[in-house]
């Protein structure tokens, strides 16, 4: 199992980042997945949930309204457009995929929100 996240950055508050998590090594399609950040000082929180199919998408509520995720199984990639950023969205960001009782994460991205 692979997980390659990209596209952070240093971005002004106010501004976007499209964030995408390329996968391989299982069905990309049959797995619901999920983007998770982490704060210097902070634990890692649940950002946000994609399922397998279906529009049922779950945010945290501190980006609900600001933060999409979406997914391209054809490209088994999945994606986390981010608006509206604030400086308490500066994190380090990681993909996660669990299946067969063991969770997966990729090596995730920064992104600093930052004037």
């Amino acid at each position: 199992v692979q997980l390659v996240e990209s596209g952070g950055g240093l971005v002004q508050p106010g501004g976007s980042l499209r964030l995408s998590c390329a996968a391989s090594g299982f069905t990309f399609s049959s797995r619901a997945m999920s983007w998770y950040r982490q704060a210097l000082g902070k634990e890692r929180e649940l950002v946000a949930v994609i399922p397998s199919a279906g529009a049922r998408r779950n945010y945290a509520d501190s980006v609900k309204g600001r933060f999409t995720v979406s997914r391209d199984n054809a490209k088994n990639t999945v994606y986390l457009q981010m608006n509206s950023l604030r400086p308490e969205d500066t994190a380090v960001y990681y993909c996660y995929v669990a299946f067969g009782g063991a969770g997966y994460w990729g090596q995730g991205t920064q992104v600093t929100v930052s004037s």
